[in-house]
């Protein structure tokens, strides 16, 4: 049910934002009411008019609201807008939870009602008259997973580390956050570019390839592909083939990083961290977009999102995204084709039980370029000449890659009452990719390219379920969150591989149109199946202004592939237990100090000699870290010092075709990140990244040398500024230390530094309401650089200026 009110001449000379603010309130004010939080736990049930003793110290009034309901286990709905920016007194005696609540209003223009079902609702004061002296919003419960306020580039809140709504300020891990608002004003294509300016984040590992997102975190960048989760669970691609997931960041309402090994509440995963993509939810409210977007390299695409209630029963509420794309791509004969769609249903079958559907149905005719070129001609000059940033290594007669995936599932959620609620996550997955290449690999002579041809035909099928039930209790002066969960994933596929010879290509005068020769006998072709079952519990304690979380993860996993041609199956089950510890206290004047232990691990793609799987390999961590968020404010600045050590990594003599799990690697550094509204006109992100990673065991020579496509200095910073009149202009720079490019670190990839820009211009100013231009142009200076490299035959050129145009019209 929505609220009807109007605002006195006062109020509204209060109101009056800058174009900033009114825009970004535009474009998040239909999220704010569908996702307005409720400040409260759910604990042991206890008489509303009860007199308790209270213990809550001054700071934002959020945290205190959050605070008197985990102490009374009452819970307290309120629209995070109302509280944002204000302060508390100390609430501390014994009283009645109104008594605690309405002490901690005072000198605020809010009041707490009492609701029919007992418990409590902030609201805004009203006058004899019965007019509002503050917008109110009317909220509902969130079921122990919310995601707290976002504002701009700023969010309070990930349900990421813990699974639970845990303030940024109160985790005792780093964890960024890249908002819908930051991927649209920075007009990134994918989920990897969303992240340049996240700081531990190496997003530049293929260069201008967009075919996957690989997310290279603290140094490690094997398996990099395979860092993806999307709303809660695994995206469940096969890292080992051509059949890797990927999501278009217009369907997403924020991306969450966690940085350091996870696997405590996710199972298999990196050390580096996981990258948690939340999809767009319906909205109670109508809203209507469209998008036109036109650039260079050929680019125009279309896209619109719809969403608001079905009927009048408040019972359904939907929300259908869309999008077409199409791009030539800076490379020859390379284009990239994008067509997906993403319906949602939220269903409230009752105040206490949600449930969402969704699917996401995505076909991409041309996946664009996936190749490299040699260092020498790359990175150093080959008989005096450099190769074009354009040069396409391939046969346009045998370049293809098409992949169709469709995502089905659902997110349950209950509360049973004041202390017990459940939430299911379900997923089934269907893929089917075909790929066809002619790729070079090393100079055969002269100027001339070594070229072999790949070809795929891959169908995949998964599915994962994830059960989670959440207790809230208070234990003497204590507050507890417990999780307990039951997690399941299980991904089947087969493949196809075809495989041969092409003649070669000059990389400076390239002549197409060459014989390319297909072996029969190279063909191969696999059942490929994994297996995972994990049972997890954690305890999220508050102890006063300390912060304790502990957890514990037990995992099975089996994994198999069968030989379809030949025969012969090779298998292999393991289990892995992970767990984590953290401790943070929070300052009263912001500042929160915290040291954790994390462990992860993952399955081996390596065999040994007898042809077995080589062990899992595995991470753990330290991190010691330091947070600050100043008063009556939602900035956040992170200061975080890490250790990852990761064992049974797979390495080999060089007269081994075999491997073993002896290897080790060690990465250690400092991450800083600065989040700021340093006025209302003026948005501020900066970041700074010191890895230090080195193969500190490793039996093929390159013990003690720091792996390829681990940049050791990186920075950025970025800001987006509110000129009057419908007028933002955004900026950024960011820098790339030097890359080794080769594991026996023979060679270094140059440093570079990219400019990056974007222009946004409210038409309504104009007359035109609800019609937005914006203008991004990535590498605005059009530097000619190397993003990275495999090896010495594989080096990967950089994005060159790529503008895009958008108009949007909101409706």
């Amino acid at each position: 049910m929505s609220s009807t009110f109007s605002l006195p001449a006062a109020a509204t000379a209060v109101a009056v934002s800058s174009p900033s603010v009114e825009r970004r309130q535009g474009l998040l004010r239909p999220t704010l009411l569908a996702t307005a939080i409720a400040l409260g736990s759910l604990s042991l049930q206890v008489q509303a008019d009860s007199v308790q003793s209270f213990q809550v110290p001054a700071g934002p009034l959020a945290e205190v609201l959050l605070s008197i309901a985990n102490q009374s286990g009452q819970a307290v709905s309120v629209d995070p807008s109302l509280v944002q920016g204000l302060q508390a007194p100390a609430v501390q005696g014994a009283m009645s939870v109104e008594q605690a609540l309405r002490e901690a209003l005072q000198g605020t223009q809010l009041q707490v009602e009492t609701t029919a079902n007992g418990t409590y609702t902030v609201r805004p004061l009203t006058t004899s008259s019965g007019e509002t002296l503050l917008p109110a919003l009317d909220v509902s419960f969130s079921l122990g997973n919310n995601l707290g306020e976002v504002d701009g580039y700023q969010a309070t809140h990930s349900s990421v580390a813990t699974k639970t709504s845990k303030a940024l300020l109160e985790t005792s891990q780093s964890v960024s956050v890249v908002t819908a608002a930051q991927i649209e004003d920075q007009g990134s294509k994918t989920v990897q570019q969303s992240m340049r300016y996240t700081p531990g984040v190496f997003t530049n590992q293929i260069g201008a390839s967009n075919r996957y997102d690989y997310v290279v975190m603290r140094g490690f960048a094997d398996g990099s592909v395979d860092n993806i989760y999307i709303d809660g669970l695994k995206a469940m691609g096969d890292a080992g083939t051509y059949s890797t997931l990927q999501v278009d960041p217009y369907f997403l309402d924020r991306i969450d990083i966690v940085k350091g090994p996870s696997s405590v509440l996710y199972g298999r995963s990196l050390p580096g961290g996981l990258v948690a993509l939340t999809s767009k939810k319906p909205l109670d409210e109508a809203y209507h977009e469209v998008q036109l977007t036109v650039g260079t390299q050929g680019q125009r695409g279309a896209g619109f999102d719809f969403s608001g209630p079905l009927g009048n029963s408040g019972k359904f509420n939907y929300r259908l995204v869309g999008l077409a794309d199409y791009s030539d791509t800076q490379y020859d004969y390379a284009k990239e084709e994008r067509y997906a769609i993403a319906p949602t249903l939220d269903v409230h079958i009752s105040d206490d039980t949600v449930l969402t559907l969704q699917a996401y149905l995505q076909h991409d005719p041309n996946g664009g370029y996936h190749s490299g070129v040699p260092a020498s001609g790359s990175i150093t000059r080959r008989d005096g000449q450099t190769i074009s940033s354009h040069f396409f290594d391939g046969e346009p007669a045998y370049d293809g890659f098409s992949r169709t995936q469709q995502l089905l599932g659902y997110q349950l959620s209950h509360r049973f009452n004041d202390t017990w609620s459940f939430r299911q996550n379900v997923r089934y997955l269907d893929s089917k990719v075909e790929n066809s290449q002619v790729y070079g690999y090393g100079y055969s002579s002269g100027n001339e390219l070594t070229r072999y041809y790949s070809g795929a035909d891959e169908n995949l099928h998964a599915y994962a379920i994830d059960n989670l039930i959440q207790a809230e209790a208070d234990w003497g002066s204590s507050h507890h969150t417990v999780l307990g969960g039951l997690d399941y994933q299980r991904r089947w596929g087969d493949v196809l591989w075809t495989s041969g010879t092409a003649t070669g290509l000059d990389v400076f005068d390239p002549g197409y149109g060459g014989a390319v020769t297909i072996y029969p006998t190279w063909t191969t072709s696999y059942d490929r199946r994994l297996e995972q079952t994990g049972v997890y519990v954690q305890d999220l304690i508050d102890y006063g202004a300390w912060r304790f979380s502990l957890g514990g993860r037990q995992d099975w996993v089996d994994v198999s592939v069968t030989d379809r041609l030949y025969g012969g199956t090779t298998a292999d089950s393991r289990q892995a237990f992970s767990g984590r510890a953290g401790a943070l206290y929070l300052l009263d004047n912001g500042v929160a100090p915290y040291l954790s232990y994390s462990q992860s691990f993952n399955p081996n793609s390596y065999n040994d000699e007898n042809g077995k799987p080589l062990a899992p390999t595995e991470g753990e961590q330290w991190e010691l870290g330091l947070k600050f968020q100043p008063e009556d404010s939602d900035d956040l600045y992170t200061l975080a010092l890490f250790h990852i050590n990761q064992k049974n990594v797979a390495t080999k003599e060089p007269q081994n075709n075999w491997y073993s799990s002896v290897g080790e690697v060690r990465s250690q550094g400092v991450e800083l990140e600065a989040k700021s509204h340093l006025t209302e006109q003026l948005s501020l992100m900066a970041g700074y990244t010191y890895t230090d990673i080195v193969y500190a065991r490793a039996e093929d020579g390159t013990e003690g040398n720091t792996p390829n496509q681990a940049p050791r200095h990186m920075a950025s910073l970025w800001a987006d500024y509110a000129l009057s009149h419908g007028l933002n202009l955004g900026g950024g720079v960011r820098y790339v230390g030097s890359s080794w490019a080769d594991k026996e670190n023979t060679l270094k990839v140059p440093a570079y530094t990219l400019v990056d820009m974007s222009v946004r211009y409210d038409l309504g100013q104009l007359g035109l309401k609800g019609l937005e231009a914006s203008l991004n142009a990535n590498n605005l200076l059009n530097k000619e650089y190397v993003a990275s490299c495999y090896n010495l035959s594989y080096c990967y050129f950089g994005e060159e200026r790529n503008v895009t145009a958008t108009f949007k019209y909101q409706f």
